[in-house]
Order: structure tokens, then C-alpha cells, then sequence
């Protein structure tokens, strides 16, 4: 059984929900439920909303990602929402857990991505490449023991699965993403949670920040990094 979604933080025109790992966004085939269509539902219920509930999804995380999701409650909020990722206002903070011992403190990843609709998923490649796409990803070491490492990630790019495939291309995939050449399995979903949103409110037009609490099983294992003794 899935978990379900919780609510971070809500107001009359933004959402930012902690979505579970195992939910897809938005765009399944009528009649199965995605992360979008069951917020709509519960919001409905919950205020007892006669008509159609609008609810925009911004920010999308694959499906076994963890974290916090930024929706628009109005038209209006999901244009300027929208704008902002288009000017890459909006930042980002993720978590991830990868397979070794990752081997610098801090630095940024630069790498060109293709997307293979055949396979559902994407691959480096070159700059002269008519499909290239730019992947910019900072990094920093947050704990490492021999066996997998803690980072706090920043894209700067909003590529699909950039993040999954610029640390698998380096030789440390995430915990559980197969998909990308993990090896070690993860409870549920993979091992990477977006943790942090910072985004200007649409209508305030004030800065606002939303945490994403860790899941209990991933916070576990990433207490084992933690505390793993250093080689």
C-alpha cells in the first residue's frame, strides 16, 4: 500500500506537498490515479467544492522520488510558477544517498544528456550533439563511508533524470535506481529526496521556502551513513 501525499504548505494559491515515493505526477491514462488527480480529489472533499477543483502541477519528481512537489491553485499562481522555472528563479535542494565513496567535497557536474523515448530514460552524450541537452548539477559531500555516500545536490538545470544520470556517469549511482546502474536495492523508490523548494510566491511576490521532511525508512539508512566511520 502506497502512502499518501501530506501537505507542507498551502494557501489560497499555492500547494507544496511531500509526495511518497511509488506516485506518478500527472499523465496516466483516465481512470488511474496520479499524485495530481488525487490532490484534486481530496481538496474537493476536504471544502466540499461543488465544481472542479484547478490544480496545476510546477514542479514534477520521477516516480520513485521522494519530496516536495510545488502546484498552482489558480491560473494566475501556475503562469508566474511557470515563468519563474522558465527564468530559473527557482531552486532546488536535493538529498541522495550513492553507491561508494564519493571522492570530493564540493564541486559541480557538467555533462550532456539525450533523451532515448525508447528505453524511458536518458544518456550522455557530446556538445555537437543535435539532441544535447546542457545538465548542470552542484554538489557537495555531506558524509561518506566506503560502502556510500550522503550529498546535497543543486541542479541548475532542469533536465529529466539529470540528477540520476550525471551521478551514475561518475560511478556512483543512487541507492536502488536500477535503471541507472545501481547495484545495492533501497526500501522503496531510490535513495533521492527533494528536500528543499525556494520559489518567489506568485501573488506576494515574496520569497518563500518549503522543507520536505525524509521519509522514517530513508532517514534510517541515511543515519547509517552518518555515522559510518570514515576510511
Amino acid at each position: 500500500m502506497k502512502l499518501e501525499p501530506t501537505i507542507l504548505y498551502e494557501d489560497r494559491h499555492v500547494l507544496v506537498v511531500n509526495k511518497p515515493a511509488g506516485w506518478v505526477t500527472m499523465g496516466l491514462p483516465e481512470g488511474q490515479e496520479t499524485l495530481l488527480t488525487w490532490l484534486k480529489r481530496m481538496i474537493k472533499e476536504r471544502d466540499s467544492k461543488p465544481g472542479n477543483v484547478f490544480l496545476g502541477i510546477v514542479s514534477r519528481l520521477d516516480t520513485p522520488v521522494t519530496g516536495a512537489v510545488l502546484l498552482a491553485k489558480t491560473s494566475k499562481a501556475a503562469a508566474r510558477l511557470a515563468e519563474q522555472f522558465r527564468q530559473r528563479t527557482v531552486s532546488k535542494i536535493y538529498w541522495a544517498i550513492v553507491e561508494g565513496k564519493w571522492p570530493k567535497p564540493e564541486g559541480t557536474l557538467l555533462h550532456w544528456i539525450k533523451h532515448d523515448p525508447r528505453f524511458r530514460r536518458v544518456h550522455i552524450t557530446h556538445a555537437k550533439d543535435p539532441d544535447a541537452e546542457e545538465a548542470v548539477l552542484s554538489y557537495r559531500l555531506l558524509e561518506a563511508s566506503p560502502q556510500c555516500s550522503l550529498l546535497e545536490l543543486a541542479p541548475q538545470t532542469g533536465r529529466k533524470h539529470q540528477i540520476r544520470i550525471q551521478l551514475s556517469s561518475c560511478g556512483h549511482p543512487i541507492l536502488g535506481d536500477r535503471k541507472y546502474g545501481a547495484k545495492n536495492p533501497f526500501p522503496t523508490g531510490i535513495a533521492l529526496h527533494a528536500k528543499q523548494i525556494t520559489f518567489l510566491h506568485p501573488i506576494e511576490k515574496t520569497p518563500k521556502t518549503v522543507e520536505a521532511p525524509l521519509p522514517p525508512y530513508w532517514r534510517s539508512i541515511a543515519l547509517k551513513v552518518l555515522s559510518a566511520d570514515r576510511t
